[in-house]
C-alpha cells in the first residue's frame, strides 16, 4: 500500500487506512525505529506488561511456587521464629 508524506502543522507525517490499523490492531502510542531502508512502527511493549495475567494463570493452576529456594540469612536461621 502506498501513502503520501503530507504536512501536519510543523511536521510531516502519513494517514494510517483504517482497515490497515485495524488489521495491524495499532493504537495510541508506538514505537518508530530507523532503518537504513524504511521506517518501523509497532506497538509499544509495556515492560511487565503480562506478568498479573502470567502470575494469575500460574496461580490458578497451583504452580506458583518458588522455582529455586532463597537461602536463609543469618537473621532468618537464628533469630526468626514462625
Amino acid at each position: 500500500m502506498k501513502a503520501q508524506i503530507i504536512q501536519i502543522g510543523n511536521s510531516q507525517g502519513i494517514r494510517i487506512p483504517k482497515m490497515m490499523l485495524e488489521e495491524t490492531r495499532l493504537s495510541g502510542e508506538v514505537e518508530l525505529e530507523a532503518h537504513k531502508d524504511g521506517l518501523l512502527i509497532r506497538s509499544v511493549q509495556k515492560p511487565r506488561g503480562t506478568w498479573d495475567a502470567e502470575f494469575k494463570a500460574l496461580a490458578d493452576a497451583d504452580d506458583d511456587q518458588q522455582l529455586t529456594p532463597v537461602p536463609a540469612t543469618s537473621f532468618e536461621s537464628k533469630e526468626w521464629k514462625w
